[in-house]
């Protein structure tokens, strides 16, 4: 893996949340050179989302994108997963869904479009992401970031709503701990 992969984000939080997340992972591995580096799964209270949303499942892979792919044509490649796990276009913002795939880094890549926003802008400050990803990559600067995921995580407030799943021989069982 290179020292500055690509960086995907995973929720869900509709329908069998982990099995979901464990087969968008699968497709993922289909996108890179290497194979994956992976979290483990992690219940979270949802922010910033409509009054009611379920909890979600989260996860966090590293991967190494295949020649010549650039962070729009990878972007292009995550939205095409999440519409065959079911995500539809959005109605409300942070509404409930099966899928979402968060672009949060590529590499060393910056950008700043309206398609487009690398690193991602609030990953940073996010325990959801910074929870998962310092399990597989804690030593990992942002672009523009001076400190690593590990002294980000433990920069935030508490983050009792984030809980990591054990999974059982069952990839659709899991449960909090």
């Amino acid at each position: 893996m290179t020292s500055a992969p690509v960086i995907v984000a995973l929720g869900s939080n509709l329908g069998d949340s982990p099995r979901i997340l464990l087969r968008a992972m699968a497709r993922l591995e289909e996108l890179s050179l290497e194979p994956l580096r992976k979290s483990s799964l992690w219940r979270t209270a949802p922010v910033n989302c409509p009054p009611g949303s379920p909890m979600f499942v989260n996860a966090v892979v590293a991967l190494k994108p295949q020649a010549g792919e650039t962070p729009e044509s990878f972007l292009s490649k995550l939205q095409q997963i999440e519409r065959e796990f079911g995500r539809t276009t959005k109605r409300t913002l942070n509404e409930p869904r099966p899928l979402d795939l968060d672009l949060i880094a590529f590499g060393d890549e910056a950008r700043a479009t309206e398609q487009l926003a690398l690193p991602h802008p609030r990953a940073h400050e996010r325990g959801f992401v910074l929870r998962p990803l310092c399990e597989i990559a804690p030593d990992f600067i942002f672009p523009g970031q001076s400190k690593t995921v590990s002294q980000l995580l433990a920069d935030l407030p508490s983050d009792e709503g984030i809980r990591k799943l054990e999974r059982s021989t069952d990839s659709s069982e899991a449960r909090s701990t």
